[in-house]
């Protein structure tokens, strides 16, 4: 499956690693598809952040009033992007462990199923196991 996004990033050199953290936050709160950070060097040598932030063309707007309102940002890039992915899906698994929910991804000669990380940390806690042990277990 292919479809469009948009790409928005900006460079900053005066935040704190706790307010890009709030950005990100506000970011995936209002419907970005994905939000990151890359570390990168500035004008004179300073060392800064570049925060980018994916989602829907008809959301680039009001992800780029955000990333204005919550980042010091004084401009924001955007660049179109041409998408491929994997077709989706999610189901519930019984196990003598409870309920496990298994994310599957499919499409362009591709097929793989992965535990909800959630589910699989539960049952390493309750049993005192680590998550690679917990993983075997529902295998």
């Amino acid at each position: 499956m292919t479809d469009e996004i948009i790409e928005l990033s900006c460079n900053l050199d005066d935040m704190t690693p706790e307010d890009i953290g709030f950005a990100m936050e506000a970011l995936l709160g209002a419907g970005a598809l994905d939000v990151f950070t890359t570390a990168i060097g500035m004008k004179k040598s300073r060392p800064g952040t570049m925060l980018t932030v994916l989602c829907r063309p008809e959301d680039g707007e009001k992800m780029a009033r955000l990333m204005f309102r919550h980042t010091t940002t004084l401009g924001v890039r955007e660049t179109k992007c041409r998408r491929y992915t994997l077709e989706r899906s999610i189901a519930e698994r019984e196990t003598e462990y409870g309920p496990v929910r298994v994310k599957g991804a499919r499409g362009w000669g591709v097929e793989r199923e992965k535990a909800e990380y959630e589910d699989l940390s539960r049952i390493a806690r309750e049993r005192g196991l680590s998550l690679r042990e917990a993983r075997e277990l529902i295998k």
